[in-house]
């Protein structure tokens, strides 16, 4: 599994961060940093949800 993040769409919400922050951290300049570009599979549930819940749909996963 791969995280994607979409710079052009994501604003740094940090819902990500807030759902799983081993992945995920927000700067404070406002930016998205992705910690784990490729996480474990213990991490998947947590991934999964921070994607779903993207309020700008910035996140994606690849196999």
């Amino acid at each position: 599994m791969k995280i994607v993040v979409d710079y052009d769409l994501c604003e740094a919400n940090a819902v990500c961060m807030d759902v799983c922050p081993k992945c995920f951290r927000v700067e404070e300049d406002d930016t998205l940093t992705l910690l784990v570009e490729s996480p474990d599979a213990a991490l998947r549930p947590k991934v999964e949800d921070a994607v779903r819940l993207c309020p700008r749909q910035a996140l994606t996963l690849e196999a």
